[in-house]
């Protein structure tokens, strides 16, 4: 089922993308120079905006369903908690390293500091 709302949430994305790019915008987008040599002035127009508008509309709210769909089918299959490998793997080596201590190290040895006054300058 996660399979089949996956795909269909990719498509309806696709699709709607090609809509939009479809659509006229103020700058004219590619709908000045697409939409007509591919439809043959078809989806020119004013009709043509408000059926794409239209279509846009529906194809975001399909897509807002499918995503929640998948949230939900993920949530109660348990997809979203299954863990990869490599983080089961660093889980299990950070609870390994709260066990045990870490070694003690060496009390620091002061470091010296740069004599308070300088050197006397020569001249050669």
């Amino acid at each position: 089922m996660f399979s089949i709302l996956l795909v269909l949430l990719i498509i309806v994305a696709v699709f709607m993308t090609g809509i939009i790019l479809l659509q006229k915008s103020e700058g004219s987008g590619m709908s000045g120079s697409s939409a007509a040599s591919m439809f043959g002035g078809a989806l020119t127009g004013a009709a043509a905006g408000n059926f794409l508008t239209k279509l846009t509309t529906w194809l975001a709210i399909v897509f807002f369903v499918l995503c929640a769909a998948l949230a939900i089918v993920s949530a109660k299959s348990g997809i979203g908690d299954a863990q990869s490998g490599l983080r089961q793997e660093l889980a299990a080596d950070e609870l390994a390293n709260e066990s045990t201590p870490a070694p003690e190290s060496a009390p620091a040895t002061p470091v010296q500091s740069a004599p308070s006054e300088p050197a006397p300058a020569t001249n050669k």
